[in-house]
Parts: C-alpha cells; sequence; structure tokens
C-alpha cells in the first residue's frame, strides 16, 4: 500500500455517510494517520459542533470550516474524513482535487436517517424523526452534485465497516490502476 502514502485521501459525503468509521480503520489499513475535520473544527473553536452553531451561525460555522479543511489539505499525507457539508465549499473543492484522492461515501436516505436519528452530535439534523428525514432529502439535492465530483465514489449500505473499508480500497486500486494505465497510454501516443 506504499503507493498510497504520499497523497491525503479525502473521504466527503453527507452526515451518516460512513466517513468516520470507515476513515479510521482505512488510515489502519494503510498506515496513515486519521484526521476527523469535525474534531479539527471543533478544536479550533473550543467549542462542539452544536455549540459553534449556536454561538455563531450557519454562515460563520461554514466560514471556519473552510480555513478549518484549507488548512488540511495543505497538510500532510493522511486519511482525512471531511465535515459533512465542506465539500460544497469551491475552495475546498479545488483544494481537494490538487491535493488528495476524494472518495465520496455515498448512501441512500434511508442509510443515512438510520445512522443519524437521534444523535445530538449533528447540528444540522436536530429536530424530531420527520424533521431528520425532511432536512436529509435537502442535503441529498443540495449537495449530492457537488459530491459527485469525486475521483471515487463508493457506495455505502448498512453493512459491516470492514466490508465498506474493502470496497473502498478496491476502489482506490482501480482507480490508480486505471490512471496509471492511462498514463502510459497517453505517454506512448506522445513518443510516436
Amino acid at each position: 500500500m506504499d503507493m498510497y502514502n504520499n497523497r491525503i485521501i479525502l473521504l466527503v459525503g453527507l452526515m451518516g455517510s460512513g466517513k468516520t468509521s470507515v476513515g479510521k480503520r482505512l488510515a489502519r489499513k494503510l498506515a496513515l494517520p486519521f484526521v476527523d475535520g469535525d474534531q479539527e473544527i471543533e478544536k479550533a473553536a473550543g467549542l462542539s459542533l452544536v455549540d459553534v452553531l449556536k454561538c455563531f451561525g450557519e454562515k460563520e460555522y461554514r466560514a471556519g470550516e473552510e480555513r478549518v479543511m484549507k488548512r488540511l489539505l495543505q497538510g500532510g499525507p493522511c486519511v482525512l474524513a471531511s465535515g459533512g457539508g465542506s465539500f460544497v465549499a469551491e475552495q475546498t473543492r479545488r483544494l481537494a482535487k490538487e491535493n488528495a484522492l476524494t472518495i465520496w461515501l455515498k448512501a441512500d436516505i434511508d442509510t443515512l436517517y438510520f445512522r443519524t436519528a437521534g444523535r445530538t452530535r449533528r447540528p444540522f439534523l436536530l429536530g424530531d424523526n420527520a424533521t431528520i428525514k425532511e432536512k436529509l432529502r435537502e442535503y441529498i439535492s443540495e449537495e449530492y452534485p457537488f459530491y459527485s465530483e469525486a475521483d471515487i465514489v463508493v457506495e455505502t449500505r448498512n453493512e459491516r465497516v470492514d466490508n465498506t473499508v474493502r470496497r473502498v480500497l478496491m476502489a482506490i486500486k482501480n482507480y490508480y490502476r486505471n490512471n496509471y494505465q492511462q498514463i502510459n497510454l497517453s505517454n506512448k501516443q506522445e513518443n510516436k
């Protein structure tokens, strides 16, 4: 796995898509450090995500998230679990394209709902169950077009995390294999 150790691997997706749980195990498999974007926001603010949103509002929350992601995407190789909406920001997507291999952990609404309902650490999903499902539908509609710009898409489902990690590893290997082959073909055509 040494060939993957020289880049940031950025996991993107909605809340509940598995970025943290998959990211931790993926980092172990690749012998890379794991960095949780949400935890880095909390460290920078000195507050929980819920309190950051309450105290400063969504606009400042997103601005802080963008600053933290900029710093992280200019750092060393790691597996980085992004904050839920951070990949929507144009600057973050641009930096990710320059400095990271981006992987969208794509989940359907039922999987997201199952993984997020009743959790109090997700500031953008506070409310009753009907409200949570409606918010998830809105986020899917608004944010999935941005996530589709990721280099790799891996569908997540209700399965063991290790199974998802295996599928992510296979997708990474296939991505590098295909891109290596394309680079070799381009070089051969240029040399003719």
